[in-house]
């Protein structure tokens, strides 16, 4: 599936099939929270959240793919990633865009 952050493709000529969408709730586990509240204590990188956060889009748009292939896609355009806050240590992706067939 070609997914791009573009609203065409060239030389493609595009039907539009609808908003696809996918998303995922994350969190680490207790052990990992602890030690990146200690690491803000002298500051850095927090490595433990960025793999969260870097899974959870992969999620995100696998789950939003196969949303697209599910309507007959062979791409997915305008592709955007939303982010939110559920709760602390907790956050959700959202891997949205167009679903297109190619005319």
């Amino acid at each position: 599936m070609l997914v791009v952050t573009t609203e065409t493709i060239n030389g493609k000529n595009l039907e539009m099939l609808g908003t696809v969408k996918g998303s995922t709730i994350q969190t680490v586990n207790a052990l990992k929270d602890i030690g990146s509240g200690l690491k803000t204590l002298v500051g850095g990188e927090l490595g433990n959240y960025n793999e969260m956060m870097a899974k959870a889009r992969t999620i995100a748009t696998d789950r939003m793919i196969q949303e697209a292939e599910g309507m007959g896609a062979d791409a997915v355009v305008c592709l955007r990633y939303s982010t939110s806050s559920i709760m602390q240590s907790a956050a959700e992706v959202m891997a949205y865009g167009t679903a297109v067939k190619f005319v």
